[in-house]
C-alpha cells in the first residue's frame, strides 16, 4: 500500500516538498484544511500567518512530530507520511530549529552540535563540528555551555546541530522571535546567507510579514488552516487574492468604487484594472496603499492631515477626506507636515486591486 501511494506522490526533481491536500483534525479543532504546496529544491519558502493559523502544525507535520489526519507528504518523491504510513522523524532527512532554540545546557557548544552525528568516527565528528562553527562565526565557542552566550549565539549554535547531519530540508518554527529588533535583523541576514551556502531547501514559519518578505523566495499566507495565497513577496504584496492578505501584509485603506468596463472609478479618480476579472460593472472597495498616496499642503487640498507618526526616514500621515473617507500616506518626513494641514491628495496606482464590495 506505502509503494502505490509513494507512486502517486513522486514529484519533479524540482519539487522537494510536497504536501497534498493535508488536514489536521484534533479533537476540539481542524487545524488544517485541505492544504496543498510544493516547495522546490534549494528554495527559501515562509509560511505566514497569524497566531494559531496551523504554521507550527504544518511544520510539525513536515518534520514527523506529529501524524497527519488525511493528505500525504512526500520528500524528494519518497512518501513520509500518510493515514496509512509513517516514516519516523530520523530518517526523513529534516533538520528543525525552534524558537527557544532547544540547546542542551548540559552539553558544550562542541556536544551539542556533534548530538546529531551520534555513531560516526570521531574524527569526522570533529571535522565536521570544527567545519560548522566556522561557518556561523563561532569557533572560538566550542567549549563554552549555552548559558555563557547571547541570544544570537545561542541561534547559531541550533543553526549548527540542525545542519550537522546534513538534512534534506531545514525548518525553522521562528528562530529569530526571542531577540531584539537591531539583533534579528542581522542574524536573519546571516542565517539566509548561511543556508543559501549550504544549498539546503529551508521552511520558515512566522507572524513576521517583513521577515518573511525579506528572507523568502516565496511566501504561503495561511488563515484559520486554509492557504489564501502563494506567491513571490511582490506578488503577495501588490496582487493580493483576497482581503485577508491585502490586511495581512501591510496597511490596507479601501475607497468605495465602481467598475466601468476596464476601469475602476472612485472618489480620487479613475484607474485602469490591473487584470480583466471583474471588468464590467458593480460596486467594489478599492484597495489603496500608503505608498500609493502623495500629499502636498495646499489650502484648497480635499484631505486633511489628522494625525502624524514619525518613523525615522518616513512618516505615515492619517487622512481626513472631505466625503469622510480615511485613507494613509507614507512619504519621506525630512519636510515633515503638521497635524490639520489641508493638503491636496494624489493617487498613483501601479497595482490597481479590487475586492467585493462589504456592507
Amino acid at each position: 500500500m506505502a509503494e502505490e501511494i509513494c507512486a502517486a506522490v513522486r514529484t519533479t526533481s524540482q519539487s522537494h516538498v510536497e504536501l497534498s491536500s493535508l488536514c489536521k483534525l484534533y479533537p476540539d479543532v481542524k487545524a488544517l484544511y485541505d492544504l496543498t504546496l510544493t516547495v522546490n529544491r534549494g528554495e527559501f519558502f515562509s509560511l505566514l500567518g497569524p497566531s494559531g493559523c496551523g504554521k507550527t502544525t504544518t511544520l510539525r507535520l513536515i518534520a514527523g512530530l506529529d501524524c497527519l489526519s488525511e493528505g500525504s507528504i512526500a520528500i524528494d518523491g519518497t512518501l513520509v507520511s500518510s493515514p496509512t504510513y509513517f516514516m519516523p522523524p530520523e530518517k526523513r532527512g529534516v533538520g528543525i530549529v525552534f524558537q527557544d532554540y532547544a540547546l542542551f545546557p548540559h552539553m558544550t557548544v562542541f556536544e551539542n552540535v556533534a548530538f546529531g552525528l551520534y555513531g560516526s568516527p570521531k574524527a569526522a565528528v570533529a571535522k565536521r563540528v570544527s567545519e560548522l562553527l566556522g561557518l556561523v562565526g563561532l569557533a572560538a565557542a566550542a567549549q563554552k555551555y549555552p548559558h555563557e552566550m547571547s541570544g544570537g549565539q545561542k541561534q547559531r549554535v541550533a543553526l549548527a546541530r540542525a545542519l550537522a547531519p546534513a538534512p534534506r530540508v531545514m525548518l525553522l518554527d521562528e528562530p529569530f522571535s526571542n531577540l531584539d529588533a537591531e539583533l534579528r535583523a542581522a542574524l536573519r541576514s546571516e542565517t539566509k546567507e548561511i543556508l543559501r551556502d549550504s544549498g539546503t531547501t529551508v521552511i520558515l514559519v512566522t507572524h513576521d510579514q517583513e521577515e518573511a518578505f525579506s528572507l523568502s523566495d516565496r511566501v504561503g499566507l495561511l488563515n484559520c488552516g486554509k492557504l489564501e495565497q502563494v506567491g513571490t513577496p511582490y506578488e503577495i504584496y501588490h496582487h493580493p487574492a483576497t482581503r485577508f492578505v491585502a490586511d495581512f501584509v501591510g496597511r490596507a485603506d479601501y475607497l468605495a468604487a465602481r467598475v466601468e468596463g476596464s476601469t475602476v472609478v472612485s472618489g480620487l479618480g479613475r484607474f485602469a484594472l490591473s487584470s480583466t476579472e471583474r471588468q464590467g460593472s458593480a460596486d467594489v472597495d478599492l484597495l489603496i496603499r500608503p505608498d500609493d498616496v502623495s500629499i502636498a499642503d495646499d489650502p484648497s487640498g480635499t484631505a486633511v492631515i489628522t494625525e502624524v507618526r514619525f518613523l525615522g526616514a518616513h512618516a505615515l500621515y492619517t487622512l481626513q477626506l472631505d466625503n469622510g473617507s480615511v485613507l494613509h500616506s507614507q512619504g519621506l518626513s525630512a519636510h515633515l507636515l503638521p497635524p490639520y494641514t489641508r493638503v491636496a491628495v494624489t493617487v498613483n496606482m501601479r497595482h490597481t486591486v479590487v475586492f467585493a464590495k462589504q456592507a
